[in-house]
């Protein structure tokens, strides 16, 4: 039976750097044992707290798990590489996008900056770049270094298109409810003033690609397929819908929420994701909201990302719904 290596001190946590652990009296030689990873040159990462984040991934099936998935995998890879990260480091681009949980794929290098004029970070499982002080702001989260919401978005013009700009702005602009509907604008990740404000930090590349999505950001689209389907019926000639509405019948009971409202057609037309399809829970709500909706006068457009992404049907489908239901 192979020999279990020598327990840790509890002081290193699960990430940590070699030169912390040989200060805590661990050897090079346990530093190499199968129970340790190597995320980072110098730094380790115990097999544990891998298993033990896989397990929380295939136990969260609620609404958004891949992107909860994703923001703890690349949270986990800087609590890493902050075990021997450069002073002055922070996490940016589609890292920091990412970790938030924001609609973005991450590569699988993590995206950590420096402000100029030092040298940016190197290594392998790091794109490093170097920007100006003016064009970024940086805060903590859970202790980690990393650029805010509207600093990442305005860095990720070179790498986005004006579409995924604007999926991202929504998302960031997204005001959060809590389990009783209320809003809490505290907890957004920026506003539009915010996210002007990085426009007009300074020059840099794709500015114009910023501009031109900030002009089709909006507050309420909760998924990158409710901005998808906004910005094709902007383009199709669609009136401009409301945005995450309250429902209410005539004696003002709140009959649902949902994102998008056009209210002089009491029409409501509703983006489903799988977790509409997947979650017994949801599926019920959803029936019982569809029939208030009903029984008060309201229309309810279903459309999933095959109408939006695939047959591109969505608008038309909306139109139809829209023509047979203007006001006479």
């Amino acid at each position: 039976m192979p020999k279990q290596p020598a327990p840790l001190p509890t002081t290193l946590g699960a990430h940590f750097s070699t030169t912390t652990a040989v200060q805590s009296g661990v050897n090079r030689r346990r530093l190499r044992a199968k129970d340790l990873t190597v995320p980072f040159r110098g730094a380790r990462r115990t097999t544990a707290d891998i298993a033990a984040e896989e397990k929380e991934n295939e136990e969260d099936t609620a609404p958004l798990a891949i992107s909860r998935a994703t923001a703890r995998g690349v949270r986990s890879k800087a609590l890493s590489f902050l075990q021997v990260m450069p002073e002055g480091s922070f996490v940016c681009g589609k890292s920091a996008a990412a970790m938030r949980g924001y609609p973005i794929t991450p590569d699988k290098d993590l995206d950590v900056g420096i402000l100029s004029p030092r040298r940016s970070p190197r290594g392998s499982g790091v794109k490093g770049r170097r920007i100006e002080p003016h064009l970024v702001e940086i805060e903590l989260l859970d202790g980690i270094p990393i650029s805010t919401p509207a600093s990442t978005w305005a860095m990720l013009a070179n790498e986005l298109s004006v579409r995924e700009l604007t999926q991202l702005a929504d998302a960031i602009l997204q005001i959060p409810r809590d389990n009783h509907g209320h809003l809490h604008p505290e907890q957004a990740g920026g506003t539009i003033a915010e996210l002007q404000a990085m426009i007009d930090a300074g020059r840099r590349i794709g500015v114009n690609k910023l501009r031109e999505a900030l002009g089709h950001a909006r507050v309420g689209s909760a998924s990158p397929l409710e901005t998808d389907y906004r910005l094709d019926a902007e383009a199709d000639g669609l009136p401009e819908p409301e945005l995450d509405v309250e429902i209410r019948d005539v004696r003002g009971r709140l009959l649902g929420i949902s994102e998008i409202v056009y209210p002089v057609y009491k029409t409501v037309v509703e983006v489903e994701g799988d977790h509409h399809r997947t979650s017994r829970r949801q599926w019920n709500r959803d029936i019982q909201k569809y029939r208030d909706y009903a029984a008060a006068g309201w229309e309810v457009v279903r459309l999933t990302s095959t109408h939006i992404n695939v047959t591109r049907t969505a608008t038309r489908i909306v139109r139809e719904v829209l023509v047979r239901r203007r006001p006479r």
